[in-house]
């Protein structure tokens, strides 16, 4: 019979090698562990909404109703994986600085991952930051990616858009975002006259180029609109994960802001929330 991980790391000589190889295994196990308790949650989540009742899930497990309501209502939340699992990879942008040409990030992008992350840790997940480069250039192949970026910055990310099947980004004398099922044009009240404090973003999970996966990707025409999809996350998880689950889909997510301030007041869905699963 093989070794056990624990005996094989035990077996390890070097002892900071030991350290090393046991502090890595030790954190994939808490992941793991993490996942496992958020996957049983959502099994008698599922359940329970079938209408099955808490002792009969509990004698179908050979466990006690009361321990089959604790698992309901404690650990992480089954709404958690709409983000992924484990360690989320969060993209954003850099971008050229008018004055100097130095490469900076948006002041609403850093808020926006900031915010993001605490969602993210909210639901006992960790969470990485990363620049998208000025080229644009960035590796979508990945798991449990999200990325924060339009078709302007980034030929990548454009051509990912571009596969979406219902909502596609166009650019003429400004970027809109088009609905070919409906034919609704969003554009941006801050590119409109009179001005009004409204934005629109996309929000979707799209396959990945290497189509051994998906991703997350959103950002807004203005950096209003990415705040504005952060908000709607952290507000309505519960109900995209309901509808959508860690399928593909795309919406449109319509924000309105503060004007003096730029953060948002109201975030909602502004176009139907499109599965691309049965498209």
């Amino acid at each position: 019979m093989p070794p056990s991980d624990v005996e094989r790391i035990a077996a390890i000589e070097d002892p900071f090698q030991l350290l090393r190889v046991a502090t890595e295994r030790l954190n994939a196990a808490q992941q793991e562990v993490t996942e496992l308790a958020r996957l049983r949650r959502r099994v008698i989540q599922d359940l329970h909404a079938q209408g099955l009742s808490y002792a009969q899930i509990a004698k179908e497990a050979g466990l006690t109703r009361g321990r089959i309501h604790q698992i309901r209502h404690t650990g992480p939340a089954p709404e958690g994986a709409f983000l992924g699992t484990g360690t989320i990879t969060l993209a954003i942008p850099l971008k050229r600085e008018a004055n100097n040409a130095r490469p900076v990030v948006a002041m609403e992008d850093v808020t926006a991952a900031k915010r993001l992350e605490d969602l993210v840790r909210g639901f006992d997940l960790a969470m990485e930051l990363e620049h998208v480069p000025l080229n644009g250039e960035v590796d979508l192949n990945r798991p449990n990616l999200i990325v924060l970026c339009g078709p302007r910055l980034s030929p990548v990310t454009g051509a990912l858009y571009e596969s979406d099947p219902v909502l596609k980004w166009v650019k003429d004398d400004v970027w809109t975002l088009h609905d070919t099922r409906t034919g609704t044009i969003y554009r941006s009240g801050s590119d409109s006259e009179p001005a009004r404090p409204v934005d629109y973003a996309y929000l979707g999970r799209l396959r990945r180029p290497d189509d051994r996966g998906n991703l997350l990707i959103f950002t807004g025409i203005h950096p209003q609109g990415s705040l504005g999809v952060v908000q709607l996350l952290q507000t309505e998880i519960a109900t995209l994960w309901g509808q959508v689950g860690d399928n593909r889909f795309s919406t449109v997510v319509g924000v309105e802001y503060d004007p003096s301030t730029g953060e948002p007041v109201k975030a909602e869905l502004s176009s139907p929330l499109y599965r691309h699963d049965e498209e």
